[in-house]
């Protein structure tokens, strides 16, 4: 399989996940995946299969970082698809988190819909809202960023 298709397929493979937390939450299958790191597992395997043939190029841009070495990796490839499947599974791995919690916050899914959505396309701008509202309703339930219950002294 081509570098190409295997960059088209990372994303494919996600997006039947990001589609049940998005538009069916609540739902038993949803929350059993959302618990699940299982979804990650094929993503992570285009990872492999696309980073594997340029692990040299791979290993030199994250062991010694700079942007010149991040550039050459990315000219390549096999080195931008790496980077692209692992990013998204990286943003689903998050997504599941924020899911889960959102249901423990009792967050409204016409709230978590958008948000979600949000994290599939910029999940830096994503998590840092819902970091955000996620402080808020736990400062909301005399609990901290932690999550753990504030006890008087």
């Amino acid at each position: 399989m081509t570098s190409s298709a295997l960059f088209d397929l990372a994303f494919l493979l996600a997006a039947p996940f990001w589609a049940l937390l998005i538009l069916a939450p609540g739902r038993r299958w949803t929350d059993r995946i959302a618990a699940s790191p299982l979804p990650m597992v094929p993503v992570l395997a285009v990872y492999l299969a696309l980073a594997v043939p340029v692990f040299p190029q791979l290993w030199a841009a994250v062991s010694h970082p700079d942007l010149t070495g991040f550039q050459d990796l990315l000219r390549l490839g096999g080195g931008a698809g790496a980077i692209w499947a692992q990013v998204i599974a990286w943003d689903l791995f998050l997504g599941q988190w924020m899911y889960r919690e959102a249901r423990t916050l009792h967050l409204h899914p016409l709230l978590m819909g958008p948000l979600l959505l949000l994290t599939v396309l910029l999940s830096p701008i994503g998590v840092l809202i819902f970091l955000a509202i996620r402080a808020t309703v736990l400062r909301g339930k005399g609990r901290g960023a932690e999550g753990r219950v504030r006890t008087a002294h």
